[in-house]
């Protein structure tokens, strides 16, 4: 059967590149994006900052909720306890009690207990220039004790005393500042201007790869930091200790902080100053989703068409006597050694795939820079055999019928398979499209999950196009051929054909519907994105006269000194951060914003809906949150903060903008006191008099700009950048997909274009028909992918804000259709352009 499979793929070399040129370009998809994946997945920063410390004390670095559940077991009288237990990572750092470094610097085996306080800074020279650690990380400052669990060590100058600082080798080589030069340090508890009294950096080296390093004096840590203790305790051991037992006396000292060594010992550094894999990590899910989704769908088409063009061959081997069982096992074979060997240039291909992908999302801040592609050979293995299966499930399902064709096709002037399947063609067709709808109905769109809910029904409804794809062509070409096929022979004739050919046209349709549908939905709901989240931004500002911003943010004392100039007659600060709350046992992260209001006139609105703006001990949240948890105005919630605080508060008032912005909203005075750097990053302000020629005397560092319309933030743009990414990659792919699929059907009618030249027809009204035809096809494929576009869009739409968004952008949807459009006709032309370009077609009695 192999060697037999061989002399076939050799045989019919011609016939066999397109699907090997789709095996090639699926695998290469696979391989890439797996590649992305399980890079993301086993990325791990290096554990430098407590490189010396074999043992590391650390305060909370997550929540941890426990749900218990008893249940009574029948017929006895025990009762059966189930604990589950959820947890959701901090943006900030718990702290440790001050006096638990002395207490374990006692302890048998230890030679030291150094305390490490870090937290984050915002670091520039007094010519305003703003410092950032190696690939734009953050600036973490630290007391100068805790410099030697690097170890970090003085290259120049000397250790820092009050009112000065040192500087990692890296900061002072790209911001210029020589020992003794002046630095500007912005903590929230306010700004400073330190005196550099050393360089330090660590053995071989200028800095971390992962943040910039900066120490003050120990005497001015808890001062600069607004930190009541150490956010984490390293214990440096004796020679002479054993490691189990130091480690349990170290765990009987700390209680139920965390006793971390090895790799974990990373985990006590401070989450802002570590790279954060949890957005790529869905990033290149959904990637991976959208290729391989696409690669399968693509792939099981081109199998089909290609073995839909070897039914005379398979009827003749039905009059030499192979029976159907040998043939789906010879198609089987042939498409498993095709994929193979097309896996050998695609494994590559991905590798670089991976490579240009992962660049780009570099330079566009939806990775970390520090993330490398890792080249993993399982994953390139599994690239392959997913490659392979898929191929050989599409040889077999379109075998299916192929096989059971009668060997009396063999000498018929056109083969046919056996139709049927209609049954299971439609059943599938239904419970896709029932799964869409459940989803688009059951699921709210307007959460988190709303764009990858958006993509899996749109994909389920791609399948029941696929399942019934000749009975829509049918319905569809009818129409479409007679309004396309007026104006003579040449346009009858094409009409005819496409409504006789009406599997063929689905062939070729199909993937034109998957081109389309895939990429407007995904790019013309991140367009309505973007675009509301503009408008909500716009609406909660559009009270203020005047936006207030800083390089980094403000701390609110500067906001106070600010907001007590005379003629400042409305004030709204806001602090970003984030909060869990829990439901269900569950912990949920959610954007937050601090916010500091003051004056008689409002300088931002979040369209309440209830309520009020939050105090002091209460809180305000959005309106798809209060849906979620059932909160009503004056319930009592349980809130953690950024490091680990956990707080009552009553609910005071419920919002409806909250797009750009965050689901909930606390006082900024408490998100200060627990937040990392609890800067303010925007103040809106309302204003009568001479305000901005005495803010710019005061504050010349800082922007007042008018309120004109605010841009959306980085982070969207860059959720942008990373939707538009995807949308090339996907668009990319099935364009080639679209292209292979013609050029496939195109070459399986050398036949029946010999036919028509031996009937009179000339070159150039065979390139007219043809050119018909296309214009038939793409017309029932952009039908179909308008449609099934319409009902997703319109669904996601909806759910954003109540309205039944179709086109969303004109442009954008008028540049898809008439992109797909033209690729579809250049795609149906250019194929037949080249075979007719031969010098001869085959004659009527060459049965190839």
């Amino acid at each position: 059967m192999i060697r037999l499979a061989l002399s076939t793929l050799r045989q019919h070399r011609g016939a066999y590149a397109g699907t090997f040129f789709a095996a090639l370009l699926a695998v290469a998809l696979l391989a890439g994006g797996g590649l992305l994946l399980a890079s993301v997945l086993t990325a791990k920063p290096p554990a430098d900052r407590f490189a010396a410390a074999p043992i590391v004390v650390s305060g909370d670095r997550d929540v941890t909720v426990e749900k218990v559940t008893t249940k009574q077991k029948k017929k006895k009288d025990k009762v059966k306890r189930k604990v589950k237990v959820k947890s959701e990572q901090l943006t900030g750092a718990g702290t440790l009690p001050a006096d638990l470094a002395g207490r374990l610097d006692n302890l048998p085996g230890v030679a030291a207990a150094t305390a490490d306080v870090a937290f984050p800074v915002q670091a520039g020279t007094p010519h305003g220039l703003l410092l950032r650690g190696a690939d734009d990380a953050p600036v973490i400052g630290h007391g100068w004790s805790s410099a030697q669990l690097t170890p970090y060590s003085l290259r120049t100058g000397e250790a820092p005393g009050p009112g000065q600082v040192v500087i990692d080798a890296d900061l002072a080589n790209r911001s210029g500042t020589p020992v003794g030069g002046r630095l500007v340090v912005t903590t929230k508890t306010g700004v400073r201007t330190l005196v550099v009294s050393g360089v330090a950096a660590p053995a071989g080296r200028d800095g971390l790869p992962a943040q910039g390093a900066l120490f003050v004096a120990d005497s001015d840590v808890a001062s600069v930091s607004g930190l009541p203790g150490p956010t984490a305790v390293a214990i440096l051991a004796r020679p002479d200790a054993d490691p189990v037992a130091l480690r349990k006396a170290v765990e009987g000292v700390a209680g139920d902080a965390p006793v971390l060594t090895g790799a974990d010992r990373v985990r006590a550094d401070l989450p802002g100053a570590l790279p954060d894999y949890i957005g790529p990590i869905s990033i290149f899910g959904f990637v991976i989703g959208i290729t391989a989704f696409a690669a399968v769908f693509v792939l099981t088409g081109t199998v089909t068409l290609g073995v839909r063009q070897r039914l005379r061959e398979l009827a003749l081997l039905r009059t030499a006597g192979a029976t159907p069982a040998q043939l789906r096992r010879l198609l089987g074979v042939e498409s498993v050694l095709l994929a193979g060997v097309a896996a050998l240039p695609g494994i590559p291909l991905g590798v670089v795939f991976a490579h240009v992908v992962a660049a780009r999302f570099r330079e566009l801040g939806a990775v970390p820079a520090q993330f490398v592609v890792q080249t993993n050979v399982i994953v390139l293995i599994a690239a392959t055999a997913a490659g392979m299966l898929v191929t050989f499930i599409g040889a077999r399902v379109a075998g299916r019928r192929a096989v059971r064709i009668a060997p009396t096709q063999a000498l018929a002037e056109n083969a046919n398979a056996p139709t049927g399947g209609l049954v299971l063609r439609t059943a599938l067709a239904v419970v896709t499209t029932a799964g869409a709808f459940a989803l688009l109905i059951a699921v709210p769109l307007d959460g988190p999950l709303g764009m990858g809910m958006s993509f899996v029904s749109c994909a389920l409804l791609l399948c029941a196009v696929a399942a019934l794809g000749p009975l829509l062509v049918r319905v569809l070409t009818t129409p479409v051929s007679r309004l396309i096929g007026i104006g003579g022979a040449i346009g009858w004739l094409a009409g005819l054909i496409t409504r006789a050919e009406r599997r063929r046209v689905a062939a070729v349709a199909v993937p034109l519907v998957l081109m389309f549908a895939i990429n407007a939905t995904m790019l013309l709901n991140s367009v309505l994105l973007n675009e509301l989240t503009g408008r909500e931004q716009a609406a909660r500002t559009a009270a203020a006269t005047a936006q207030v911003t800083a390089p980094g943010g403000l701390p609110l004392s500067t906001v106070r000194e600010l907001l007590a100039l005379d003629g400042v007659t409305g004030a709204a600060a806001t602090l970003p951060t984030r909060a869990i709350v829990e439901q269900g046992g569950k912990p949920e992260d959610y954007a937050t914003q601090g916010l500091l209001v003051a004056g008689a006139e409002a300088a931002l609105d979040l369209d309440l809906r209830a309520g009020t703006l939050p105090g002091d001990g209460t809180f305000a949240a959005s309106e798809y949150v209060t849906e979620q948890y059932g909160w009503r105005v004056g319930d009592d919630v349980r809130v953690w903060l950024a490091d680990g605080y956990q707080v009552q508060l009553r609910l005071a008032g419920v919002y409806a903008r909250a797009r750009g912005f965050g689901d909930l909203v606390l006082p900024a005075d408490l998100v200060a006191a627990h937040d990392p750097r609890g800067l303010v990053s925007t103040v809106g302000l309302r204003y009568r008099g001479d305000v901005p020629e005495r803010f710019a005397a005061s504050w010349p560092s800082l922007r007042l700009t008018p309120t004109l319309g605010v841009a959306p933030a980085g982070d969207i743009q860059n959720q942008q950048g990373a939707w538009e990414l995807m949308v090339v990659i996907s668009l990319g792919f099935t364009a080639i997909a679209v292209v292979n699929t013609f050029a496939i059907a195109t070459a399986a009618r050398r036949r029946e274009f010999a036919d028509l030249r031996l009937a009179g027809a000339t070159t150039r009204q065979l390139h007219r028909l043809v050119g018909r035809e296309a214009m038939i096809t793409v017309t029932v494929g952009l039908a179909l992918g308008v449609l099934v576009t319409a009902i997703v869009v319109g669904a996601f739409g909806s759910a954003q804000d109540g309205t039944l968004w179709v086109f969303v952008d004109a442009a954008t949807y008028a540049g898809m259709l008439g992109g797909v459009a033209a690729l579809g006709l250049v795609a149906g032309a250019v194929p037949a352009r080249v075979l007719l370009r031969r010098r001869s077609l085959p004659a009527l009695s060459d049965g190839r």
